[in-house]
Order: C-alpha cells, then sequence, then structure tokens
C-alpha cells in the first residue's frame, strides 16, 4: 500500500528564503533524476498543516544581475496554527468513536501507537498560532522574519521605525509580532517596530487588509453552501479500519476529522504517526476537497455552471477574465489591495518608503459549511487565507484552464491548487526593481511577484528581466481591474480608498498586544 513518507516532511519544509545567492546556477545537489515533490506530504495538507514553498518554474528568486530591488510590499497569512473550535468539536468526537471502541485493544493493526499518543490541542488553544515544535506558527513568523532581514536588509534603515500592519485578530498579531522580532532581532523590536493594527469592522470600509462586500452571489452562495465534504476514498479508510477492531464503527465524516486533525499535529510536533494511516490516495483526496472549497467559496466565476461540469473557456486575458475561480466579487476585493500597492510602487521608496509588511487572516467572502459531524520599502501586511486568495485572483496567476469538478481530481494537477497558493505562513512578495539597459530590455522600473518564495511571472505581461512586468504595463494590469468600491457597493459614510499605509502611526504601544487566553495567544 502506498503511504506518504513523514519522515521527509522535516527535510523538505526548508523555506527557500533561508538559501539566497548563490555562484552556482543549480545547486549540485538538486541534480537528480529522482522527483520527489509528489511525494511531500505538505502538499496534501489540506493548507492546515505547515507552511511549504509553492512549486518553483525554475526562476531565480534572486534579482536578475542588472537589477536591484527598491521596494518591497508582502502580505502575508497567520502562522501555523491549532483547529478552529468548530473543528475540534467533530475531532473530539472522532477521537472518542475511536478511544470508546478499542480501548486497551493496540497491541496491533494501524493505530497500535494509540498506546503512546494523546491529543495535543490544550483546551485553551483552539484557533491559536502554536508555539512548540519545529514547525510552530511562532517559529516559521519569526524566522521568516530573520531570512527577509537577510535578503531584503539593505532597504531598512536603522535609524527609522518599521511600521507593521496587521488585522485585529490574535493569531494574525501574534504572527507578526513573530516577524518583527526575526526581522529586527528581539531586542530592536521594542523600539524600532511600530504595530499597527487595523480594525476587520465593516465600517473600515476600503481602508482595510480584511475588505467585506456588501453584495452577494448568489450562485456562488448555492455551490460553496451545497459543498460537499465527501469522495469515496474516505469510505475505503472507514473500512479498511473498521476491518481491524471489532466493534469500531467509523464512517467517513470520523475518516474527514481525523485526517485533518493529523494535518494540524504538525503544527506543534515534529511528526505525526496519524499520516500513514492513510494511503496517499486518501490524501490526495482531502487536498482536492480544500482545492475545491477555496475555488468555489472564494474565488470567481463570472457566469453560472454546474460544478460537476467541466466547461472550456475560451484563454483569458486581463479585461476578460471569463474563468477565474470562485466568486463573481473576488477580483474586486483583490483589487483593493493591488490599486494601493500600485500607488506605493509608482510613488517609490524615496516617496513613500521601501517596505511594507502586511499581515491578515483569511476570511472567506463566503463561510465554508463545516463538514458534516454528529511605511518602509518592504510592507509587511498580516492577513488571513482567503484575503490573499482574492489578490491571486485577480492577478490571474493561478487561473486553471477549466473549473475544478467537485467530485472528480484533475491529472495533471489544476493551476488553483491552495497548497501553493495559501499554505499557514503564506505569503505574496510584491519587488520593485530597478534595472539598468541589458540586451533583453531597457533600463527602468519593472515588477515582481514572488509567492511563496517562487518567483511568478504574469501570463501576459513579462517582458523584463527575469520574466518581471514594466511598471506601465502592470499598472494597466492593475487598472483593468473591477472597482471595489462600486462592485461590492461600500456605502458612502465608510472610507473609500485604502489609507493605513500613508497614515501609520509610530507608536511602540502596540507590539507586545497579547489575547487573554492560551498563554496570550488567543
Amino acid at each position: 500500500m502506498a503511504r506518504l513518507c513523514a519522515a521527509l516532511v522535516c527535510l523538505w519544509s526548508i523555506p527557500a528564503t533561508t538559501a539566497l545567492s548563490s555562484s552556482y546556477t543549480f545547486s549540485d545537489s538538486l541534480i537528480s533524476q529522482q522527483v520527489l515533490d509528489g511525494e511531500n506530504f505538505l502538499k496534501y495538507d489540506g493548507v492546515r498543516g505547515p507552511y511549504v514553498d509553492r512549486i518553483s518554474y525554475g526562476i531565480s528568486r534572486d534579482p536578475p544581475a542588472q537589477c536591484s530591488v527598491d521596494q518591497v510590499i508582502m502580505v502575508k497569512r497567520h502562522g501555523e496554527r491549532y483547529p478552529t473550535s468548530g473543528e475540534g468539536t467533530s475531532i473530539e468526537q472522532a477521537l472518542k468513536k475511536v478511544n470508546d471502541s478499542i480501548a486497551g485493544n493496540y497491541s496491533s493493526g494501524d493505530l497500535a501507537f494509540l498506546e503512546n499518543w494523546t491529543y495535543f490541542v490544550p483546551s485553551d488553544c483552539y484557533e491559536a498560532e502554536t508555539s512548540t515544535g519545529p514547525y510552530a506558527g511562532l517559529t516559521d513568523a519569526y524566522n521568516h522574519g530573520k531570512a527577509y532581514r537577510q535578503r531584503y536588509g539593505n532597504l531598512y534603515n536603522e535609524s527609522t521605525i518599521l511600521p507593521l500592519f496587521t488585522a485585529d485578530f490574535q493569531r494574525i498579531i501574534s504572527t507578526a509580532q513573530n516577524f518583527g522580532q526575526g526581522f529586527l532581532g528581539n531586542d530592536s523590536y521594542a523600539t524600532k517596530a511600530a504595530l499597527n493594527i487595523i480594525s476587520e469592522s465593516d465600517s473600515q470600509g476600503a481602508d482595510s487588509l480584511t475588505p467585506t462586500c456588501h453584495v452577494q452571489d448568489d450562485d456562488a452562495q448555492s455551490i460553496c453552501g451545497d459543498m460537499p465534504y465527501y469522495l469515496p476514498q474516505f469510505d475505503v479508510a472507514a473500512d479498511r479500519l473498521n476491518a481491524q477492531y471489532q466493534g469500531l464503527n467509523l464512517n467517513w465524516t470520523d475518516v474527514y476529522s481525523l485526517i485533518l486533525m493529523t494535518a494540524y499535529e504538525l503544527n506543534t510536533r515534529s511528526s505525526s504517526p496519524w499520516i500513514d494511516v492513510f494511503t496517499t490516495d486518501e490524501w490526495i483526496s482531502f487536498a482536492h476537497l480544500w482545492n475545491v472549497n477555496f475555488y468555489y467559496c472564494a474565488g470567481y466565476v463570472s457566469q453560472p455552471h454546474h460544478p460537476n461540469t467541466i466547461i472550456q473557456y475560451p484563454p483569458s486575458t486581463y479585461k476578460t477574465d471569463t474563468n477565474s475561480p470562485g466568486n463573481k466579487y473576488t477580483r474586486a476585493l483583490g483589487a483593493l489591495y493591488l490599486n494601493a500597492t500600485l500607488t506605493l510602487l509608482q510613488q517609490g521608496p524615496s516617496s513613500s518608503g521601501p517596505l511594507f509588511f502586511n499581515l491578515y487572516i483569511p476570511l472567506p467572502l463566503l463561510p465554508p459549511p463545516h463538514p458534516p459531524s454528529p511605511l518602509l520599502t518592504v510592507n509587511p501586511n498580516s492577513a488571513h487565507d482567503s484575503n490573499i486568495t482574492p489578490i491571486i485572483t485577480a492577478l490571474g496567476i493561478a487561473t486553471p484552464t477549466t473549473p475544478l469538478n467537485k467530485t472528480r481530481i484533475p491529472f495533471p494537477p489544476s493551476a488553483w491548487s491552495v497548497q501553493d497558493i495559501v499554505p499557514m505562513g503564506g505569503r505574496l512578495t510584491i519587488e520593485r526593481m530597478n534595472c539598468t539597459d541589458s540586451a533583453l530590455a531597457p533600463g527602468g522600473i519593472f515588477v515582481r511577484l514572488v509567492l511563496n518564495e517562487a518567483v511568478v511571472p504574469l501570463e501576459n505581461c513579462q517582458s523584463g528581466p527575469g520574466y518581471s512586468c514594466p511598471l506601465d504595463e502592470y499598472a494597466d494590469v492593475v487598472g483593468s481591474l473591477p472597482s471595489y468600491v462600486s462592485e461590492c457597493e461600500v456605502p458612502e459614510d465608510d472610507k473609500q480608498d485604502l489609507q493605513f499605509w500613508w497614515r501609520w502611526n509610530t507608536s511602540t504601544a502596540e507590539n507586545f498586544r497579547m489575547g487573554g487566553r492560551c498563554g496570550g495567544l488567543a
């Protein structure tokens, strides 16, 4: 029976940001006749487990030789976390069914490890960022900050205050704090960072990291509300386990909950014995369910269609994107962030600053149903996973050729793979590059997109060095997007544009804000 190798998780989850420039085109260690990425468990955990880099197109992460990065704008999902309380309920019910049925009978079978295994979520820590284990959310954020200081440290002026922008949710705040400590150093963070916490209230209007659409896509709502979390491979897993233990009566919903739990376990422990309880077919099915969820609940569909019918659309263009993922208002939500970042890019580092770091928590346009169960050149912004997907949708950099089928898994995999788009700790980094003349292109300002540490060219704008996009052409791309304010019917009394990047405060008062439970992490 083919199984995923849990032992390889540690080896393959090393962030690419830790490997900076070298004198080699390809690393000697990567000259191999084996391609093993399909064996990496982290590509199948439904964006519930640890961060993993995006599959690269082979383009160097370093800027081209004739270019230098002079401005960076990053938006980052919160780091690895515990399950939500709603997920915890279904997980605990499934575990109780297992323990009640086979307590004391752990001598053999796929669940023999349960004799020495304990559940890993403290009762007051649901939804909190994790702090233990090699893949902990706090550790991931700290290491990411350190790696970006190494990569972009030349853009930071140590005599100035570095603003960090974060949505007002404790695990997002915790991510921003630890990223800042990694970037600045623990001592300097206290006095050189200014944590700017942006309200998630609807009344923020356009001045938000987590904007709200005030109109509803009824077609997407219907599809999302009817989303199954079932594939027949879960029945196979239930039958296999039930056959090993007399009295065990798992069903597919129990299997789904146990697989979900397994992905989360790695966020706080170095390994999970549950990984090998399930087969590769079952993990591939689990990953597909989350691809489908994000596609229909937080994407864009320009015309109604049945999600189980494959429809071939004409090739997409910037102005007529007819097959972007999920919800027809998603591109407008993404346009808000992209228009504001375009202004920063056009103003340049001397006017607006070189670093913008933004962190958020992903909140879907449509709440997915729970499965059934009994100013700086670097601008870090922290946010949620479904606050990044509208930006990706608006840019068209992960648009599949056909809509995802809810019950049939695409082979080869669809371009819409959420593990490559919004893993825990996922990030989209926009680099402004100043380039000199070359045989490829005249000198000028170019824009490069880096998604989860892989350079991702725009489909129709890649004439610059390193497949980058000239700034004036990038402005046309962004200018073709729908208006957030008009499409999402933002009330006139709410703010009509994004302002906080130009009105940030320098106070350090919020730098160490803590929550009321889970040791301050929630």
